[in-house]
């Protein structure tokens, strides 16, 4: 099966397209930031969408597993 979304920073970007600057400003999005430093609903939001990629079919179940924030 062929997955459109198939690299880690695919899934990150795709996660962070839909964030306004202002939104990733209030949020401390950085590039060096770990998962675990962003705020819990940045990160439950982040565990939702990757369920939903895997879920439509966009990802592969095993990306999804090992793709982190």
């Amino acid at each position: 099966m062929g997955y459109q979304i198939t690299t880690e920073r695919q899934v990150r970007d795709a996660f962070w397209q839909g964030w306004t600057p202002e939104l990733k400003r209030a949020v401390g999005m950085r590039q060096n930031k770990r998962q675990n430093e962003y705020p819990v609903d940045v990160r439950v939001e982040w565990v939702d969408f990757v369920d939903m990629l895997c879920r439509d079919g966009l990802v592969s179940p095993e990306l999804a597993q090992r793709v982190t924030l």
